[in-house]
Formats: C-alpha cells, sequence, structure tokens
C-alpha cells in the first residue's frame, strides 16, 4: 500500500515556480536535484502538504489541464492579493460555498489551475 501521493508540477522554469510558491504561501524547499548548478527537481512543503516541481524545458505552459491544486489557507483575500505581483492570475473574486470554505480561483505563472481555500 502506497504511504503516500504527491503531486509533480512539470515545468520549464522551475525557479519562477519555486519562487511564486514560496513568496505567495510560504512553501519551503525540503528536497533539490542537483544539490549545485541547474536544477532538475525540487520538493515544496505547505503546512502538512507538499509537492515537487520538476524540469523539462520541452513542456509547453498554458491553460490548465486536469489537475487543479488546492491549497488552505488562513486567509483566501490576503494571499489573492499577492497573486498577480508574483506572476499569477486572479480568476475572480472568491466565494463562499456550502461546504464551508471560502475558494478563490487562480493560475500560477505556467498557467497551472490553483484553489485558494479557507475554513468559514
Amino acid at each position: 500500500m502506497p504511504a503516500a501521493v504527491q503531486p509533480i508540477v512539470i515545468t520549464p522554469d522551475v525557479d519562477r515556480l519555486q519562487a511564486f510558491y514560496g513568496d505567495l504561501l510560504g512553501a519551503e524547499v525540503t528536497e533539490r536535484y542537483p544539490q549545485d548548478g541547474a536544477v532538475f527537481f525540487v520538493e515544496l512543503r505547505i503546512g502538512d502538504g507538499g509537492f515537487g516541481i520538476a524540469a523539462n524545458t520541452a513542456i509547453e505552459t498554458g491553460p490548465p489541464g486536469r489537475v487543479l491544486l488546492s491549497v488552505a489557507v488562513d486567509a483566501v483575500d490576503d494571499v489573492l492579493g499577492r497573486v498577480d505581483p508574483l506572476g499569477g492570475t486572479v480568476l475572480g473574486e472568491p466565494n463562499d460555498m456550502p461546504w464551508g470554505q471560502r475558494v478563490a480561483h487562480i493560475r500560477d505563472p505556467d498557467g497551472n489551475a490553483v484553489n485558494l481555500t479557507q475554513a468559514i
């Protein structure tokens, strides 16, 4: 039985996405390969969860695919104001959902879909 699932985002610019998630959400690098030189892979930790970012210069960025990263934050509205200056895109105002979350939809600098969620 697997111990954990780890999403991995493929990008032509690992450093750009690492900086975006670090500045926006406080993501911390827990692994980096190789340790020196051009990076191929970083593992990021946000609270109790994490994901990887892997380099592939042949990958095309653009509209999001079928994967959505959902990140729980303390205050959606506060985080939302930092998205555009960091190179992401805010897709609309946050909404209070009937299941008890405030949710905002954004895209990271590569165009990947991300939900910012907050318990209400």
